[in-house]
């Protein structure tokens, strides 16, 4: 977390001569983050280095967000050629530690969260790339391609694809929203002095695109990094669905097992390629999540595809003991 040699010819530029640049984060990307302290201010520095990251995306979704009345970070300033942007702040107080904090906070949290997902889909999506079943389908093929040959198996792939498309066809008739596709506790922050939707700060939606609102509500509800009772997950289905008048209850599973089987191909490829161990650890928590999926009559084909190709052992304990 070394800051890059051209940020603070970049801060100076913007207006930041002589800001602390102190490290922040970095996530499963390319991406970093810097808090730039300066005398009565702050902000957030993104470091988003071409070719591997470009940062137009999130700052034209940034302000379309903002635009219909959402809290995504203000752009302050940008430098495309080198990948910076520099952003509002929105404190500390991430969603996540909040609610680990203070369990008794975590419904009300939760609640507002899911409403401010519902308030979002009552607008058109914004004009984004589909979210197409070739992608859906290029995700869920993640699993197969990472996750199966590191536990030492070899699947049937063409009869994978075949399972999926059958589950893909419940999906063509459904609305069409923005799709944020990293919607989850680590990604939203409850800005302080801030009431209401206008309180709770949006990261990390650079990958947006136009797609079934079900997919962002499964990605809250089924988050891969902390625990969501089923219980909780139920009430919270219950009170979008009432919020949008309507019941996603197939697409909700099938778009649940397709980021579930994405994610464990992803977090597998972050280790073996990128050597990011930790994410193993959120493995067997994705699992759980997916075989819940693939209880739903929609995925009988591929709970059965799951049956015959990855047997138990080969499921949520399989990569836990592997060494750093």
């Amino acid at each position: 977390m070394i800051p890059p040699a051209a940020a603070p010819d970049f801060l100076t530029r913007s207006g930041w001569e002589g800001a602390e640049i102190l490290p922040l984060a970095g996530d499963a990307s390319f991406r970093r983050y810097f808090r730039v302290v300066a005398p009565g201010r702050q902000a957030v520095l993104m470091d988003a280095p071409p070719p591997h990251e470009d940062p137009r995306p999130f700052i034209r979704i940034a302000e379309h967000l903002v635009g219909l009345g959402f809290s995504a970070p203000a752009i302050l300033a940008s430098d495309l050629n080198h990948g910076f942007v520099l952003l509002e702040d929105f404190g500390d107080a991430r969603m996540r530690e909040v609610v680990d904090a203070d369990p008794d906070c975590e419904y009300d949290i939760y609640a507002e969260v899911v409403g401010l997902l519902a308030r979002l889909h009552q607008h058109p999506a914004a004009d984004l790339p589909p979210y197409s079943r070739k992608e859906m389908y290029r995700e869920a093929g993640l699993f197969t391609e990472w996750y199966c040959p590191a536990v030492g198996l070899t699947v049937d792939e063409v009869g994978y694809r075949a399972v999926w498309d059958g589950a893909f066809d419940a999906l063509s008739d459904g609305p069409v929203v923005t799709v944020l596709r990293d919607y989850h506790a680590e990604n939203i922050m409850l800005i302080e002095g801030r009431e209401g939707l206008a309180g709770l700060g949006l990261l990390d939606f650079q990958d947006a695109l136009a797609g079934h609102p079900a997919y962002d509500l499964v990605s809250l509800l089924q988050d891969a990094r902390r625990d969501v009772s089923p219980v909780l997950e139920a009430k919270m289905r219950a009170l979008y669905n009432n919020a949008v008048d309507a019941d996603f209850d197939a697409a909700y599973a099938i778009l649940g097992a397709q980021r579930n089987a994405k994610i464990l191909g992803i977090f597998t490829r972050l280790w073996k390629r990128d050597g990011k161990p930790r994410y193993l650890n959120y493995l067997p928590r994705v699992w759980a999540y997916l075989e819940r999926d693939l209880e739903h009559p929609a995925l009988a084909h591929v709970a059965e595809w799951f049956a015959k190709n990855v047997p138990a052992e080969k499921r949520a304990a399989a990569l836990v003991h592997v060494p750093e």
